[in-house]
């Protein structure tokens, strides 16, 4: 089954009751029992409930998976996977991540023991260098956020597999239609669903995909252990989001192609990331195993002041100045005060994310609109 025929059909069966073809939003705590322990597999909604089993089911298919664990959220799915681990680990990390990915795991579940190191990752011997005798976890992404780099996810796995080391790739700026980590040897996926597989801004949600039997079992348990579960509106929400995953990512790809384009161009842009460019340090990786190049595209304008950052953040129309990213309307961002401002600004200017560095999620508005939107801002500078 390929992808575009996946996101519809994958998982999904028309309801047996009413032959509804939509999911429904099962809206129970409980489930009546026939007698102890005779129900239809289904006890307390925790623990299971039918419109997350379908969306599992779905979001498992996507990345050639054989299990998703699903969570109120792309944070409650990174520390379940945490959970998989004890004081004094270590968790190696890209040093250009999500600044809530970096929180949890320095200022939450470093009081409790867990060790992390933040690396660059574009190079894979760097990996296997870095590796240290309490080394458990690789934490990628790939693109980073908001840096846009890109690390060789073939490569670092094989390293991680030969050393014993578990890997867990967020694969939220790819999506499932661009990357699949599962294939190229990654041992968990994770995504923030709120952002390209909900695609709509109107929901919450995380989840995990596994191929892996022992260590679904394991999440699983988390799951349902500490609750940290989605509602089943929530799950629906997310069932209809995906339907349109692969039109809406080619679409927002091709728009950020003419963008980086035009940004690349303009006289008052010093430096424009994103991984479709040639002069992109990971290019060629990008290039193998990526289907497109993403919809996230960062930039630096010449002057390099806060001043004219805001000038330009301020001046858009239909990029919405917002955070998150990943929904069918464009948005533009200031990661040093928004999404990584949790991250030292020492470490923040380690990786190259400046005070002046703006981030763009571009969407499927008409790539011309979009275009002379951001002339008009970049203009009042």
């Amino acid at each position: 089954m390929k992808f575009a025929t996946k996101v519809i059909h994958a998982g999904i069966e028309p309801d047996p009751s009413t032959g509804a073809i939509m999911t429904p939003i099962f809206q129970t705590s409980t489930y009546v029992q026939v007698a102890p322990g005779d129900h239809k597999g289904y006890e307390y909604a925790r623990t299971q409930n039918p419109t997350r089993h379908a969306l599992e089911h779905n979001l498992a298919a996507l990345e050639n998976g054989k299990a998703a664990i699903c969570f109120s959220s792309g944070l409650a799915a990174q520390d379940a996977v945490i959970k998989l681990f004890k004081s004094g680990d270590e968790v190696l990390s890209v040093n250009d991540l999500y600044g809530g990915s970096y929180r949890q795991m320095l200022r939450v579940w470093g009081a409790w023991g867990l060790k992390s190191r933040y690396i660059d990752m574009g190079d894979a011997a760097a990996v296997e260098h870095a590796i240290g005798p309490d080394t458990r976890l690789l934490w990628i992404e790939t693109p980073t956020n908001p840096m846009l780099n890109i690390v060789d996810l073939e490569a670092v796995c094989a390293i991680a597999r030969k050393r014993g080391i578990l890997t867990c790739v967020d694969n939220t700026f790819a999506s499932p239609f661009l990357q699949n980590p599962l294939d190229l040897g990654a041992d968990i996926v994770l995504h923030s669903a709120t952002k390209y597989i909900g695609g709509h801004s109107d929901v919450v949600h995380g989840c995990l995909i596994v191929n892996d039997a022992e260590l679904a079992e394991r999440l699983h348990f988390i799951q349902n252990a500490c609750g940290a579960v989605p509602g089943p509106q929530d799950c629906f929400l997310i069932l209809r989001g995906i339907k349109t995953l692969h039109l809406r990512m080619q679409r927002a790809c091709e728009n950020a192609a003419a963008i980086a384009q035009y940004l690349t161009a303009h006289p008052k842009v010093a430096r424009v990331v994103w991984p479709g460019l040639a002069t992109h340090r990971n290019h060629e990786v990008a290039r193998r195993q990526m289907r497109m190049f993403g919809a996230m595209l960062s930039f630096d304008l010449k002057d390099n002041s806060i001043e004219s950052a805001n000038k330009v953040l301020s001046g858009t129309e239909l990029f919405s100045l917002a955070e998150s990213l990943g929904g069918v309307e464009s948005l533009i961002g200031h990661p040093a005060s928004m999404t990584h401002a949790s991250i030292p600004r020492e470490e923040r200017l380690k990786v190259g994310l400046s005070d002046s560095l703006i981030r763009l999620s571009i969407g499927v508005e008409d790539v011309d609109d979009l275009i002379a939107d951001l002339d008009a801002a970049l203009g009042s500078v």
